[in-house]
């Protein structure tokens, strides 16, 4: 007996009778998210995907992960950021097919019909460079794309380096895609439920609470202070067992580690515990890079070219980004002890828009409810 699904709108209104506050801006996504099920389930030819826009808060994730449950077609969601690091891993693979992109939109579509991911994002210019062709080509093929965003297409990307690689992206996505803002007035964040602490801030001379609550998460279970291989790269860490890692901000985020390697630790643990992690930001500085030089697969042949004013830790800030957009993705908790108050922990540089949804997550982090079991 094939199990039966809710719809999206059948889903919408089991949450309000459960609780959940209503919101006209939410339900009128739903009506959208119920229109594109009911055509995939009928298997209607040129069906549409759908693009939730809006503030943080809103409970864009919540809806579209509410339509993925929905779906009894091949389906996948996957955050913005893993979905682009498994295309580059593919696109690696197929170095030396005739065309690349096609090959890998053919092999994306035989996998699955729809593919749902969160929080798109473009701040590299090597992706800016992949979607255009990319999305073109999965559309092409009848693929079903449902994603969320903070930005509608037509701010995507925004003042990056050679921003006119990613409009035929953009204009695949205006094509394709029915675009629906999700920014009513109710902060869904305020409504999840008892909090928990998760976050202190560690004032000059006074005691961590890192060594007793690894203690407390740990329960007893056997830890060392060795380092980690992740990769190939060495992690030194404060201390972890087999369910928990404490680490320091800089042995984490100061290093060459990427979204792969953070991945590698969110298989391995269940919570993080993250110390002595400064206030980031800072005064953006000038950035230039001289002719000739590489840029990703395209060579600038003439000329100089700004790049974005960032501050002095912004690399790391990007690290950090990341490895909370993984932990998010998991349902994995991040205790963090900070020099200042979650408020004020990016106050001033270039990536200010994108540490938002960082921001929000880690707020998200302080409820209760916020784990995998």
């Amino acid at each position: 007996m094939t199990e039966h699904k809710a719809t999206p709108l059948q889903a919408y209104e089991q949450a309000l009778a459960d609780g959940f506050v209503e919101d006209p801006a939410q339900r009128a996504a739903v009506q959208i998210l119920e229109q594109c099920h009911q055509a995939l389930q009928h298997q209607a030819a040129n069906g549409q995907g759908v693009y939730l826009y809006g503030r943080v808060g809103r409970g864009k994730t919540w809806l579209m992960d509410q339509f993925y449950r929905s779906l009894t077609v091949p389906a996948r969601r996957q955050h913005f950021h893993r979905f682009m690091q498994d295309v580059h891993q593919r696109l690696f693979r197929l170095v030396g097919t005739a065309d690349p992109l096609a090959k890998l939109a053919d092999e994306l579509s035989a996998e699955i019909e729809v593919l749902c991911f969160d929080e798109l994002f473009v701040s590299d210019i090597a992706d800016a460079m992949i979607l255009g062709g990319l999305f073109q080509a999965l559309f092409a093929r009848g693929l079903v794309i449902v994603a969320t965003s903070n930005q509608p297409p037509s701010e995507l990307y925004s003042g990056g380096y050679n921003r006119q690689q990613l409009l035929p992206a953009i204009a695949a996505i205006e094509k394709h895609m029915l675009l629906v803002s999700v920014d009513g007035e109710q902060d869904h964040r305020l409504h999840q439920g008892p909090s928990i602490q998760r976050y202190w801030v560690r004032q000059a001379g006074q005691a961590s609470v890192m060594p007793e609550l690894f203690a407390q998460l740990n329960a007893g279970q056997a830890s060392t202070r060795a380092s980690l291989d992740l990769s190939g790269r060495s992690l030194e860490t404060c201390e972890y067992s087999a369910t928990v890692l404490w680490c320091e901000f800089a042995q984490l985020c100061e290093q060459a580690f990427a979204a792969q390697e953070f991945m590698l630790l969110c298989d391995r643990f269940e919570q993080l515990m993250i110390s002595a992690v400064p206030a980031l930001g800072g005064e953006q500085r000038e950035a230039k890079i001289a002719r000739g030089t590489e840029d990703g697969a395209v060579r600038v042949d003439a000329g100089d070219r700004e790049l974005p004013k960032l501050a002095l830790g912004d690399d790391s800030v990007r690290r950090f980004i990341a490895l909370i957009d993984e932990c998010y993705d998991r349902r994995i908790p991040v205790y963090i002890e900070a020099e200042v108050a979650l408020e004020d922990l990016y106050m001033n540089g270039y990536l200010a828009f994108a540490f938002r949804r960082t921001y929000s997550r880690l707020k998200q982090m302080q409820l209760e409810s916020f784990t995998r079991y």
